[in-house]
């Protein structure tokens, strides 16, 4: 015999917030709440997205928790927020339905890479690296000098097989054929509103709508059914200061940056 919370929960609308860059603490997050709304076998997932993207293999992982979500039987719509970019679109395109805001920043499907040639400046402050490897391209993308062409077109080869990942995902996940995608995946940006137009959402509307929708998919009723949240983010003391939220973005910013150099991306990055 179940426990009363499960019979409960088998009644509950989940919700799960994907907020900011899409990296290794999100990842967990995300993962975390996707297996406790699977555990307490939650009939309908709202998956709240409001994110510029961020590394691949993070958002390929999220991606397929929730497709093993969807194959469990829970219903899973994504609402767009502000925003919902690159690797935010591989993670809405996982859902059933998505629904976006007519002002929704979404799109920038692709892929990218960047390094820091700093060779001038160290050459102008007078510090030179030494180098010992044990392969061509074992110091590919060093900020010690620029990009050989065989290692660019090494490079590029990287990001066309990652790119045709992202395409074949949004084909996928949409119903439409990859040709298709590609005569719009080529980094530009849409409104929530010209997305529908291309078939990349299902409706337009706010988060309500969305959660609307996703208890009708589930039979449950739409007054009632009020999400509980799953996954909350940490509060950070920060942004109760000053300028405390603006510092944070900077920070953030500077800190991805640094450490992002170098990865291919599913990331919008105006």
């Amino acid at each position: 015999m179940p426990w009363p919370w499960r019979r409960k929960t088998r009644r509950t609308l989940a919700r799960i917030a994907i907020e900011g860059p899409i990296a290794g603490p999100t990842r967990e997050r995300v993962l975390k709440a996707l297996e406790q709304v699977a555990q307490r076998e939650c009939p309908a997932l709202l998956l709240r997205i409001d994110s510029p993207g961020g590394t691949v293999g993070d958002s390929q992982e999220i991606h397929a928790a929730i497709g093993r979500l969807r194959q469990k039987g829970c219903r899973v719509v994504a609402s767009f927020g502000n925003i919902s970019a690159s690797g935010g679109v591989y993670l809405g395109v996982a859902a059933e339905k998505i629904v976006a805001n007519p002002g929704t920043i979404t799109g920038s499907i692709g892929v990218i890479l960047r390094g820091n040639d700093l060779s001038r400046l160290l050459e102008r402050i007078g510090i030179r690296f030494e180098t010992v490897k044990s392969g061509l391209y074992k110091d590919i993308l060093s900020p010690d000098r620029a990009l050989t062409e065989a290692e660019r077109t090494l490079l590029q080869e990287l990001i066309d097989a990652s790119y045709g990942q992202f395409v074949a995902a949004v084909a996928a996940g949409r119903g439409l054929d990859e040709a298709s995608v590609r005569s719009f995946a080529d980094g530009r940006v849409f409104t929530g509103a010209q997305a529908l137009e291309l078939g990349l959402v299902d409706a337009l509307g706010d988060e309500e709508a969305a959660r609307r929708l996703a208890a009708e998919l589930a039979g449950l009723d739409p007054e009632q059914a009020k999400p509980i949240t799953f996954g909350k983010p940490p509060k950070r003391f920060s942004r109760f200061l000053p300028g405390g939220r603006l510092l944070g973005q900077l920070q953030q910013a500077l800190s991805l940056e640094l450490a992002w150099a170098g990865q291919p991306l599913w990331l919008h990055r105006p």
